[in-house]
């Protein structure tokens, strides 16, 4: 009798064994295919993330994604196998590739869990066809031109601000600078973008309105690898059990904003939401797209914002060096406007760009047909390549020093730190608003400067911790400053 009619005679004497076993056989198939066999084989990485992707949706979750993945970068170099189909790459030559070149490759389907009341928005569909007819009608309002047009308005939503934070500096109680920073966002991305200002700097309460809203969408980070079925299900399920009032108000507060905004909006109005109606969108998907900047632009300009702040004040040299070149600006005559020009302010926001870390993970793409072979190593059709911003920025050989606050690094750059600069992402798919995120942040250093604001204050937390998820979230949800 062979090996095999024993093994299958035994299986027929024993159903309920084989029901047990066959599942069993199964995963161990498919492990020993995976380690061994895949095309992906030959992709070093931990073991368990070969095997399954259940170690990455677990690092995800949890929160520790980016720092887990750039020890086993340091362990196993520029490629790291993260799931049995993922390979996450820490070198700078691949952005071209995978996000510039020929509008780079497609993005993973799990971007779909950021759609938004059920429309595909601007940033979260995979589709070339449907995001180019939605961005072409509203890229306009990103030009130059147009920010220089509407500069006036969105200098006054940073002077409020400025207000806020000398007035709340004088009340001898740690203030977070993080919530102001998100207030300004919201400000500026309505005033420029709905000419609506939200007035978010004028609420009086400790946390902005919209701010449960917001990090509602960011715990979506948690779950971002899931396959779109897994997520709409958990989804429902986290909304049944764990109902939250405060996330259920600030939902109500910016549905409300948005539903009134696009209910007066016309066709014929410049402004997003009459762009979109202009290019046939309906009524409900212009309240998804409005609430995706409302969440996309108050999250991360206000996480890049109190970044710069905490690190001027911990660096009070660096704070008197932007003064100085501030001031200097101003008694040659220069008007505020110029200040985009500054070369010190713009090191300033650009490393506070470097290190905020507002989005530090992978930015998943799909290798397409034929596949994709990038220098040494070949990556087949379906593989999920991507870069992130936590690998690319915190690379010690290209960036000294890495995790300090330097600015000077930017006064002469090398080739190599502009290649691996990755805030807002690059090609076609980059940030569609970076131009105004950065003119927020430019606006607001240059008051922080004039107004000598930050003079004698010190930070609270002697360190700021993350949730590394999509887009990272501060773990209590406060950066603050005291004034002595």
């Amino acid at each position: 009798m062979s090996i095999s009619e024993f093994v299958f005679g035994f299986l027929r004497a024993h159903p309920i064994l084989a029901v047990t076993l066959a599942p069993l056989a199964f995963l161990l198939v498919r492990s020993v295919y995976r380690i061994v066999f895949h095309p992906l084989a030959g992709v070093p990485g931990p073991l368990l993330a070969k095997i399954t992707s259940l170690w990455l949706y677990y690092h995800a979750y949890i929160g520790d994604e980016a720092s887990v993945i750039h020890k086993h970068h340091v362990t196993y170099g520029p490629y790291v196998r993260v799931s049995p189909n993922e390979v996450d790459i820490s070198d700078a030559d691949a952005i071209q590739q995978i996000y510039v070149s020929k509008g780079g490759f497609p993005k993973a389907a799990c971007y779909a869990n950021f759609d938004i009341d059920g429309h595909k928005t601007i940033f979260s569909t995979t589709d070339h066809e449907h995001r180019a007819i939605r961005a072409k009608a509203v890229v306009p309002l990103f030009s130059t031109k147009a920010l220089r047009e509407n500069e006036t308005a969105i200098w006054a939503c940073v002077d409020r601000m400025i207000e806020r934070l000398k007035s709340e500096s004088k009340s001898q109680r740690p203030v977070n600078v993080l919530n102001l920073a998100r207030s300004l966002a919201v400000d500026a991305v309505s005033t420029h973008l709905f000419c609506e200002n939200y007035n978010g700097v004028s609420e009086q309460g400790p946390t902005l309105s919209v701010s449960a809203f917001v990090d509602a969408f960011v715990a979506v980070g948690r779950f971002f690898y899931l396959p779109n079925v897994v997520f709409v299900w958990l989804e429902w399920a986290i909304t049944k059990w764990q109902a939250d009032r405060e996330v259920d108000d600030s939902m109500m507060i910016v549905d409300k904003f948005v539903s009134n905004l696009v209910t007066n909006t016309t066709p014929k109005s410049l402004t997003y939401p009459g762009r979109l109606l202009a290019a046939g969108m309906s009524d409900s998907e212009v309240k998804a797209q409005c609430k995706d900047l409302v969440f996309a632009g108050t999250d991360s300009t206000g996480m890049n914002l109190a970044t710069i702040i905490r690190n001027l004040v911990i660096y009070p040299e660096k704070y008197e060096k932007l003064r100085r070149e501030v001031n200097d600006n101003i008694a040659s005559g220069s008007n505020a406007q110029e200040a985009q020009a500054l070369t010190y302010l713009n090191a300033v926001v650009k490393e506070g760009l470097r290190i905020s870390m507002a989005n530090p993970t992978r930015l998943p793409h799909v290798v397409p047909r034929g596949g994709w072979s990038f220098k040494d190593t070949h990556f087949p059709a379906g593989t999920l390549v991507g870069c992130s911003g936590y690998e690319l920025h915190f690379n010690p050989i290209v960036f000294s020093n890495p995790r300090d606050f330097i600015p000077e690094r930017w006064l002469n750059p090398t080739d190599e730190m502009s290649k691996y600069w990755f805030a807002f992402g690059a090609g076609s798919r980059a940030c569609i608003a970076r131009n105004l995120a950065t003119l927020e942040l430019q606006f607001a250093t240059e008051r922080l400067a004039r107004n000598n604001v930050l003079e004698g204050a010190r930070v609270v937390q002697e360190k700021v911790e993350i949730y590394e998820w999509f887009n990272s979230k501060v773990k209590g949800e406060r950066i603050e400053l005291i004034w002595n």
